[in-house]
């Protein structure tokens, strides 16, 4: 019925947006995810989520162990609308809980901080699901992330200042990282059926009133 559904409603949307869909929806993918973990300040919570959506990354994980996560729309400019937020706030150690369940869908854990067996951006291998992780404004990412990481990334810096700002560290992170794996001969789309359920999302979030339109879709349907 999706299929079906996704035809009726792109009636209420003009050719190009709906065009649009299909092009973003290319290079749309879940090979790469980021994960946010204590993030405090609004300004860079919402960047990092308009770079994710910009260069195609489509799920982000928000741990919530000590800051609640929020976005500045001026700044995140719509960006959250096309994404998937998965927000970890509800146990004893969201960190740990994140990992976990990164893991169980077959991701490596990616510290991004320096440590005696880092390696730059550039040489991170993408051939394989990772989860990226960035952490907190002040003292980034937690000892259990450290403790729990399969591999560790750095960017090369070369002035005196000690670290890049955390939205600029992502975007050049998630750069790097998607202009690579679209090199490679791996399997980094969306599945069909992924493909069709985000349409469908990013419709119902396109469309005023789209739950009466729906009702009449499933009426018309019913009759026929």
């Amino acid at each position: 019925m999706n299929k079906e559904l996704i035809n009726y409603l792109s009636q209420f949307i003009s050719e190009t947006r709906r065009a649009k869909f299909d092009e973003v929806l290319n290079f749309r993918t879940r090979h790469i995810t980021i994960v946010l973990e204590d993030l405090y300040q609004p300004h860079n919570a919402s960047a990092v989520l308009r770079s994710c959506d910009i260069f195609g990354i489509q799920d982000i994980h928000i741990i919530e162990n000590k800051n609640a996560y929020t976005v500045n729309k001026d700044i995140a400019m719509g960006a959250p609308k096309w994404l998937n937020l998965h927000k970890y706030r509800n146990s004893e150690n969201n960190t740990l809980e994140a990992i976990k369940n990164l893991k169980a869908k077959g991701y490596r854990i990616v510290a991004t901080s320096p440590n005696n067996n880092d390696v730059t951006i550039e040489n991170l291998p993408v051939d394989k699901p990772l989860a990226l992780f960035f952490g907190t404004e002040l003292t980034g990412i937690s000892d259990t992330v450290m403790e729990q990481a399969d591999e560790f990334v750095k960017i090369p810096m070369f002035g005196f200042t000690e670290s890049f700002n955390i939205s600029v560290s992502a975007a050049l992170c998630i750069y790097s990282l998607t202009s690579k794996l679209h090199k490679l001969d791996v399997d980094w789309h969306l599945s069909d059926a992924e493909k069709e359920q985000l349409i469908l999302t990013w419709l119902r979030k396109s469309i005023r009133k789209v739950e009466l339109i729906e009702k009449d879709f499933l009426e018309k349907r019913k009759n026929n």
